[in-house]
């Protein structure tokens, strides 16, 4: 099934009837778009109006909504509070997850967010790849060495030039992180419908968070930011490149022998970092793979 990302970019009033969500905008212009057939609305204005009673569907529907600013960057989202039965079952099993199982998972978590990173340099034709290719036998229980910052220096500076930084104003990190935001609101969807905690992770533990768990989940996936930001050559970023980074969720990847689009994909990634900490076995992670 094709999820569709609807994206209000004007002054619009969003309301409901009969189960759609119904667009209204200057000129009497009218779209209605079923609700079940939403994974996202983001509404990429200030000068948007929304209903209650939409409000309440779109939380009922699991629909993941972001709010931006006048900047028309990503600043809040909406989930609901319980979104599965079994809701507090979950969270006390969160709570108690095994330390050494969390050190586990994180370590094939950062493994293989290095081997996607160094996968990308090579197709890229740097010759750094070699050396995330040692990173990635490195990497320790709990990631305790730090590989993956080691290798995040590596990877940045081999693919934007040995003068980037991410903590740069620019319009390679503005495309990054907006990018970077609509994944994170993705896996924050998948996280709380299946009724655990985006604050409570494995390895992010920042109390000023509230996706510490979404943190660490998104770290396999973000070289997909990466590869759209590089091969489009950001020199400026605007609506284009905004509406190409909104629509990567909509991309295929394999995973478990599936062939399936990005947000089914995170489902299924994330149901198996749930089974592997709740049955203390790693060998039941399920990690995606695409081309780049």
């Amino acid at each position: 099934m094709t999820w569709r990302v609807v994206v209000i970019d004007n002054r619009a009033k969003l309301e409901l009837k009969l189960s759609h969500l119904v667009v209204r905008q200057d000129g009497n212009k009218v779209q209605k778009i079923y609700l079940k057939d939403i994974s996202h609305i983001i509404v990429n204005t200030t000068e948007a109006s929304i209903t209650f009673a939409l409000l309440n569907e779109i939380v009922k529907n699991k629909i993941k909504l972001i709010f931006c600013d006048e900047t028309r960057n990503p600043t809040a989202e909406v989930s609901p509070l319980y979104s599965s039965y079994n809701t507090s079952e979950k969270i006390r099993l969160q709570i108690k997850w095994d330390e050494y199982t969390k050190g586990e998972v994180w370590q094939q978590i950062v493994k293989q967010k290095i081997k996607n990173q160094r996968n990308l340099l090579e197709t890229a034709g740097k010759p750094e790849y070699a050396l995330l290719e040692k990173y990635i036998e490195e990497v320790e229980l709990k990631d305790a060495t730090n590989r993956e910052g080691h290798a995040a220096k590596v990877y940045f500076n081999a693919l934007f030039g040995k003068s980037f930084s991410r903590s740069d104003d620019s319009s390679i990190n503005a495309a990054l992180n907006y990018g970077y935001a609509i994944l994170l609101a993705s896996i924050n969807r998948q996280v709380v419908s299946n009724g655990y905690l985006t604050q409570i992770g494995i390895f992010h533990d920042n109390m000023f968070n509230q996706f510490n768990f979404s943190s660490d989940l998104i770290e396999p996936w973000r070289v997909l930011v990466d590869n759209t930001v590089y091969i489009d050559d950001i020199k400026t970023f605007g609506k284009e490149q905004k509406i190409e980074l909104i629509n990567l969720i909509n991309e295929f990847v394999t995973i478990d022998n599936k062939y399936c689009r990005i947000n089914q994909a995170l489902e299924i990634y994330i149901r198996s970092v749930f089974d592997a900490l709740n049955n203390r076995d790693i060998s039941l992670l399920r990690f995606p793979s695409y081309e780049l």
